[in-house]
């Protein structure tokens, strides 16, 4: 039995959809083998995106928030997980520009209580329970802060310098977690991954939002001059290096999860209008190209980030399998023939706070 934290996000929803469809530690019992997934199902939890795991026996989910200290304690009691995956974190630096107090409590106060809770289960462990248990801690580049055009890629040794209240929140969280491995002995890994794509990602970001956007016939607004540069990495390329770091990773240690596809803004964008001319053609005619603009650009933007990802390469063997060029071309088939999973998405709260980001006419988020 494991337990995942977050899990009906867009990360954490491909990593049990990818648990449930692997071997598990187990490989020749896999009856003995669970999954209970713990999510509060904020804005961008979707119970949808799990809709086909449902009825697996293998699978729970509870509806509950990490930092209800209460509820994580019993959970622990009853389901005696080998190892916890940490995915639960509010994720959007528009949103933790606007209003930083979630990503605090979230970020920060919930992993306190979480790992308090978790530090209490693994006390009363046997010894060998203790030499099997871990807890992974999922992070982002973004703790790293902001890279220089021509400056090396973040390894594992980097200073953390984070630029905006997400990657703060993330930073203290990743502080947190080193410390109860150094302090009380948990058996702690983390993980820093560059920005992720694929199915089930909330249309609030970069690549769902482009899409959406160009089959809507809307604009397609990119920040100040378009060169923002970000490394990309497919969400299955991700899930497959948590299981890695999970099941051989050394405890107490970082590993940094990059795809090595550094892509400006603007490339990304303009590969979203080249792809869609080539599978879904506008009516008109007219390349989807036509609808990219320009906006001001993001508070406090970082220019660069990209990821280092030797450590993980060498120590476990890990490469990703997608290029950008691949991974790209499969979410974008993924959206297309998964126009309902969008819609059920795409509304409520969400178009509330689009609205009052951007403007009932400028919806961005890039």
């Amino acid at each position: 039995m494991i337990i995942v934290t977050g899990g009906a996000g867009f990360i954490g929803c491909n990593f049990i959809r990818d648990w449930l469809g692997e071997t598990f530690f187990v490989p020749d019992n896999r009856a003995q083998a669970g999954l209970l997934n713990l999510d509060k199902l904020t804005y961008a939890g979707n119970l949808k995106s799990l809709a086909d795991v449902e009825s697996n026996p293998q699978y729970r989910f509870v509806r509950g928030d990490i930092g209800d200290r209460a509820l994580v304690g019993r959970l622990l009691a009853e389901a005696k997980p080998t190892a916890i995956v940490n995915f639960a974190a509010e994720s959007h630096v528009d949103r933790s520009i606007a209003g930083a107090d979630e990503f605090i409590q979230t970020n920060i106060v919930g992993t306190f209580n979480l790992l308090e809770e978790v530090r209490g289960y693994f006390a009363q462990l046997s010894a060998d329970e203790k030499q099997a248990f871990r807890f992974l801690h999922v992070s982002t580049d973004e703790v790293y802060g902001s890279l220089g055009m021509h400056e090396a890629a973040f390894s594992e040794k980097r200073q953390y310098e984070p630029n905006s209240p997400y990657s703060a929140s993330k930073a203290a969280s990743d502080h947190l977690v080193r410390a109860y491995h150094h302090t009380y002995g948990l058996p702690t890994l983390t993980t820093n991954c560059s920005n992720n794509y694929g199915p089930y990602h909330f249309p609030e970001k970069l690549i769902p939002l482009m899409i959406q956007n160009a089959l809507q016939g809307k604009p397609l607004p990119v920040y100040g001059d378009g060169k923002n540069v970000r490394d990309w990495l497919y969400v299955a390329d991700h899930c497959s290096a948590i299981r890695a770091v999970l099941a051989n990773g050394r405890v107490g240690e970082t590993y940094n999860i990059g795809g090595r596809n550094e892509r400006t803004n603007m490339e990304v964008v303009n590969t979203v209008c080249a792809l869609l001319d080539e599978l879904r053609p506008r009516a008109d005619g007219k390349h989807y190209n036509s609808q990219i603009t320009f906006v001001k650009d993001r508070l406090g933007h970082d220019r660069r980030y990209a990821i280092d990802a030797t450590k993980l390469e060498t120590e476990l063997g890990w490469h990703a399998q997608e290029t950008f060029e691949t991974g790209i071309r499969k979410t974008i088939a993924w959206y297309l023939n998964n126009q309902d999973w969008v819609q059920s998405v795409a509304s409520g709260e969400y178009m509330k706070w689009l609205d009052v980001q951007y403007g009932a006419n400028d919806r961005s988020g890039l």
